[in-house]
């Protein structure tokens, strides 16, 4: 039985063309509904963002929370279009967000690995400005775009939001435990980020930049640094949950996302806005990840598998469950559609516009087309259809952060998800044939997408200020016993963490 399945090129063309009648169709309605504006050119749709840290897949109540109380996810969820097989590209942060931002899995990207401005390894690193993100797709159809919270994605100027699209930043743009600083613009204003103030902070500034905005189009990528730790509520929220200070703030953070519904209603632009809500990757207990096994850190399910909410008042045809397989890298072509920015024809993505959903029709993807499961450099896992095929590994092959929670494997494992969500009845033995078939996609695949220690054909270039430097993501095992010379300035420039001139706790800066 072989299966392998090809991406069917004229079905993509037909559904890409049906769900970009739909968006004018959309567009439409929005200048028809008002005789002021009849005549004018209907206005582009604008689009929120909200991306979590470290959300499992069950961490709020339409996913199956029982502890917290989430009415506003809960809300957009039941209008819109509420996914159950969404998975990201990566089980952590920096190569899950690449993902969602370039299209294409972190390997392709050549953000793969953890940005760690700490790690004399990984300081000089960052997503390549040669990227093209979603952000830079919403600039050249004239959107402002503005981001609000975290980046992790490399803090060297070349690196910065900046320079990948983005007009306005604000907020946290790393994990605490690497750099607490808060910017405004290029301005810090606390050297200490203030934990029980950074939703209050985030809701803020994005209400008031929906007031600022509301007359034109706009993006905003909302990056919230919660629930990673650490974490503190607001006063209001202390003891507000069943789940201690995590439900707290995630039931702060829904609330917050309410009052951004609200600016939109008070400000006429509800309904010609589209929200999205998802993590960057499962959360760091399992707990929060049921009913699927697996964490943070991780290739089982509950490292990849995560909350996916499509919300747009009145635009979605009939507001649904979405049983579909979808995947982070489908955010690219989907917002591209939206806007009617073309694809960028000089490079590969792997993800199809999801814009057909919203009008009950199909994505030009087959269920049974390949998802592979990356942990870094390791390709640890393939999925097709119900099927996933968690390959062999060794202790070297496994990244740093996952070896203590998913050890080496000596054979192929075999697990039907959907009959078994927890991954732990082995079928191997049982299908030897469809062992095979994955094991060969999987080969396939690595020739292309690179395996620990080897690129593929088809990655591009991590970005980097110093290309004669390694580039080595399992840090100390394979960058310590480099020589000084080879290291060069990776480690003659390394200065413990990157530096900022102006530090000025408190002050607030203009906004750029």
């Amino acid at each position: 039985m072989n299966f392998r399945y090809p991406f069917l090129t004229s079905c993509l063309c037909s559904v890409r063309a049906a769900g970009l009648l739909f968006a004018l169709s959309i567009f439409s309605l929005n200048a028809a509904g008002d005789e002021a504006t009849r005549d004018d050119p209907p206005r582009p749709p604008n689009v929120i963002f909200i991306l979590m840290d470290d959300m499992g897949f069950s961490d709020v109540s339409c996913y199956g929370a029982e502890k917290v109380k989430t009415p506003n996810i809960d809300r957009i969820a039941a209008e819109g279009l509420r996914f159950t097989d969404f998975h990201t590209a990566a089980s952590i942060c920096s190569p899950s967000r690449a993902a969602f931002l370039t299209g294409a899995y972190p390997q392709r990207n050549g953000l793969y690995l953890g940005i760690n401005p700490k790690r004399e390894a990984h300081w000089f690193l960052g997503l390549n400005p040669e990227e093209i993100t979603i952000a830079e797709q919403f600039k050249a159809k004239g959107y402002t775009t503005s981001m609000i919270g975290k980046w992790h994605l490399g803090m060297q100027e070349k690196f910065l939001y900046f320079h990948q699209g983005f007009d306005r930043y604000y907020g946290a743009p790393e994990n605490m435990g690497h750099s607490a600083l808060f910017y405004d613009g290029r301005e810090v204003i606390y050297k200490r980020t203030p934990l029980d103030r950074l939703t209050t902070l985030y809701t803020g500034r994005i209400v008031e930049q929906i007031g600022e905005f509301k007359d034109d189009p706009f993006f905003i990528y909302y990056a919230h640094n919660y629930p990673h730790t650490p974490y503190e509520a607001g006063k209001k929220f202390k003891g507000s949950s069943d789940d201690g200070v995590r439900g707290d703030v995630i039931q702060e953070v829904d609330r917050g996302i309410g009052e951004i519904l609200k600016a939109l209603e008070e400000n006429g632009i509800l309904e010609n806005t589209m929200v999205i809500f998802s993590s960057d990757n499962g959360a760091t207990s399992a707990t929060y990840s049921r009913p699927y096994r697996g964490t943070k850190y991780v290739s089982l399910e509950g490292g990849h598998r995560v909350p996916f909410i499509i919300y747009w008042k009145g635009r979605i045809e009939k507001p649904a469950v979405v049983n579909v397989p979808v995947n982070a890298m489908d955010l690219f072509p989907t917002l591209s559609e939206l806007i009617g920015a073309p694809m960028p024809d000089d490079r590969i993505y792997d993800g199809v516009s999801l814009m057909p959903l919203l009008s009950g029709g199909e994505i030009a993807r087959s269920d049974e087309k390949p998802f592979y499961y990356y942990n870094c450099e390791n390709l640890q896992a393939v999925r097709v259809g119900d099927w996933k095929l968690h390959l062999p590994r060794t202790v070297r092959q496994i990244p740093w952060w996952g070896r203590k929670l998913q050890p080496p494997i000596a054979s192929p494992q075999l697990y039907n998800i959907e009959a078994e969500a927890g991954e732990r009845t082995d079928l191997a033995a049982e299908y030897p044939d469809r062992v095979s078939e994955m094991m060969a996609l999987a080969e396939e695949t690595r020739l292309k997408l690179g395996e620990f220690g080897e690129r593929g054909s088809e990655q591009r270039p991590t970005g980097t200020l110093f290309p004669e430097v390694p580039i080595l993501s399992n840090q100390a095992q394979d960058w310590d016993p480099l020589p000084d010379a080879e290291k060069g300035r990776g480690r003659t420039e390394f200065k413990g963490a990157h530096t900022v001139k102006n530090k000025r706790k408190g002050k607030k800066s203009k906004k750029q």
